[in-house]
């Protein structure tokens, strides 16, 4: 995840209203920094974009204030009300959960205590990557590595074949290894979509992956109804940019 997209997250959470994302962010991960430890303020420095790491440095021990106080913080160094830096700490909160791996993630609520839970995700929740592969192993009857593969070619020409705007929603619903094919093939131009039949979509999948259109249906077929289950209402929206024929690759 790059810092624009980190920055999309925290403005669509509800964080960037009437102060501006990176306000938002700044305030919330500096207060951060002062709860955690200066290991773990690292190593969440670590995995997010080179932007963000001034804000987590510090050599100082953790303190041990509560949510309350974290907000209060969030609240003067933003130039905020407790309400808006609230909604801040909690949209920020949501766009470390995509960024971060999920074991630095949990790493980082272990250090928590329990009332952070006012400003932690409570959206619908991500569904791993692993899972996510595993259901499309299952449903294509693949390997683990082979599964990986074919996930990477058919999100990677969804990603073409829909808008640049759905492919950032899609982005932010699942988890951060299939960020890449779908980044890969997003469209530079945020209106544009590549016009493509069914049978081109598929034609492509298996130029992709070096497989025959029969078998790329197969894969497609997995990868799609797993990705319907994964980002749940969002699915309408992708289904609504693409031509009937494309249904035969989620239902039935």
């Amino acid at each position: 995840m790059d810092y624009d997209q980190f920055l999309t997250i925290v403005e669509r959470g509800g964080g960037a209203t009437g102060v501006g994302a990176d306000r938002s962010t700044a305030a919330t991960l500096q207060t951060l920094a002062e709860r955690i430890s200066p290991t773990e303020a690292r190593h969440l420095a670590g995995e997010l974009p080179p932007e963000l790491g001034p804000l987590l440095f510090t050599a100082e021990p953790a303190e041990g204030f509560d949510v309350d106080e974290f907000i209060r913080r969030v609240a003067e160094r933003g130039d905020m009300d407790l309400p808006t830096a609230t909604r801040a700490a909690s949209a920020v909160f949501t766009a470390l959960s995509r960024a971060l791996s999920e074991r630095e993630f949990a790493h980082l609520v272990a250090q928590l205590p329990k009332d952070f839970v006012l400003v932690l995700p409570t959206g619908p929740e991500i569904l791993p990557a692993g899972a996510f592969l595993e259901r499309v192993a299952q449903r294509a009857q693949l390997h683990d590595g082979d599964a990986s593969r074919v996930t990477d070619a058919v999100l990677q020409t969804l990603a073409e074949r829909i808008a640049a705007g759905e492919v950032d929603d899609l982005i932010s619903r699942l988890p951060s290894p299939l960020h890449d094919p779908l980044r890969a093939g997003r469209s530079v131009d945020a209106d544009q979509a590549q016009r493509m039949s069914v049978e081109r979509f598929l034609a492509r999948v298996a130029e992709r992956e070096g497989v025959t259109p029969q078998e790329a249906f197969v894969h497609a077929r997995a990868v799609m109804t797993t990705l319907r289950e994964a980002v749940g209402e969002e699915f309408h929206d992708v289904v609504a940019q693409l031509g009937p024929k494309y249904a035969a690759l989620w239902s039935g």
